[in-house]
């Protein structure tokens, strides 16, 4: 029999082993997704559009209304995207991937600042690509210059950024974005920008795009989407944009590979980045949450937790339980009904727990002091 894609054999699945939906009895930490509906005037859009009949083939990169809206939307943030250079991809997943297949060749080598996403891993070697996982500092989760340093190698073809950052909810301030601009420079890099929890930044000093500084936006791919700021996980819509060159062969891969998200989902994402009164909503609910969830597991013995600075995710360290990860997340769900992510599933993850906010005040309460009481009891 002929063989499969042997790079498979390398790609991980991530946390899906923990994602499963457990009993009603569980509480759960640990799925990164809005617990709000979508809101209601982009759920009546996409009705509208489905009753006007947009349902056939249309303009491959999105509509030009929609690639308008995305470039005002991200001129909001510094970034000077261009309309005709910005592609609507089916979800910010897929963005991701345009963006490592039109920068990178086989062998190519991205710097990741570990723990990362780990679909960044998983795309990488689908390409025959290679991660390197460049550790974070332990007490904030913020770049360490010095191990980016030591990382690079003639190998080297790009940097990729997730800020607010999925797992850590580190928020990397501006001064570490333009040394992450220098260095790129300095290296000659492509900085792959993945602005995904962009409006959901709990620091005294915004999301910063990479694109908005000096010498950036020559390099920078910038990514993102409206799974989270918009409550639109199941839309599976994100947005790709940068240099004419790199969004010139986008276009190609795109045709090639999706030709466009659907037709008449195109008005309703028009109008979700138009709103502000929804998405502010949101956000501040959110924020509250960052701020009990963070004061609960503080009172944790063992755990130790810096305060998420954005996303909706603590990244806890519980090496001072006695137990690795795994155990630890195992037996909470197993002895104190709490499903919760373990960092081992990622590089650069051992020994700390991924915990989400992203569900109800009355289950934080509740979902934490299990935790307490399990972990006193042992």
């Amino acid at each position: 029999m002929p063989e499969i894609n042997r790079s498979l054999e390398h790609v991980g699945i991530g946390f899906a082993a923990f994602l499963a939906p457990p009993g009603p009895e569980v509480i759960r930490f640990t799925v990164g997704q809005p617990d709000f509906d979508t809101p209601k005037p982009v759920v009546d859009e996409v009705k509208a559009a489905l009753d006007r009949g947009e349902t056939a083939y249309t303009r491959t990169q999105g509509s030009v209304e929609l690639c308008e809206a995305v470039a005002k939307h991200l001129s909001k943030h510094d970034i000077a995207a261009v309309p005709d250079d910005v592609l609507v991809t089916p979800g910010c997943k897929q963005a991701v991937l345009y963006s490592l297949m039109a920068t990178l060749d086989a062998g190519d080598e991205v710097l990741l600042l570990s723990p990362a996403w780990p679909s960044y891993d998983g795309m990488l070697k689908l390409l025959d690509c290679v991660p390197i996982h460049v550790p974070v500092k332990r007490e904030n989760y913020h770049p360490d210059f010095d191990a980016l340093e030591a990382a690079v190698s003639s190998k080297t073809k790009a940097i990729l950024l997730n800020s607010p950052n999925n797992p850590t909810g580190a928020v990397y301030n501006p001064e570490e974005i333009q040394r992450i601009v220098d260095f790129a420079i300095k290296h000659d890099l492509w900085i792959l920008d993945d602005m995904i929890y962009a409006t959901l930044v709990w620091t005294d000093y915004p999301y910063t795009s990479p694109a908005s500084l000096e010498g950036g936006a020559e390099r920078t791919i910038t990514i993102g989407g409206w799974s989270k700021g918009w409550a639109m996980t199941g839309w599976r819509l994100g947005w790709i944009t940068g240099p004419k060159r790199v969004m010139d062969g986008v276009k190609k891969i795109n045709v090639s590979a999706a030709t466009h998200v659907a037709t008449f989902m195109m008005p309703a994402a028009t109008v979700a980045l138009s709103l502000e009164k929804e998405t502010a909503m949101m956000a501040a609910s959110f924020k509250e949450r960052r701020g009990l969830m963070h004061s609960l597991l503080s009172e944790l013995p063992g755990v130790v937790v810096p305060k998420p600075e954005g996303a909706f995710y603590a990244f806890c360290d519980i090496t001072g339980t006695g137990m690795d990860d795994l155990e630890f997340a195992t037996r909470a769900l197993e002895e104190a009904n709490v499903q919760l992510i373990p960092g081992s599933l990622i590089e650069g993850g051992e020994g700390f727990v991924r915990i989400s906010y992203a569900t109800s005040t009355e289950d934080i309460h509740e979902g934490v002091r299990r935790l307490k009481e399990w972990l006193k009891s042992l």
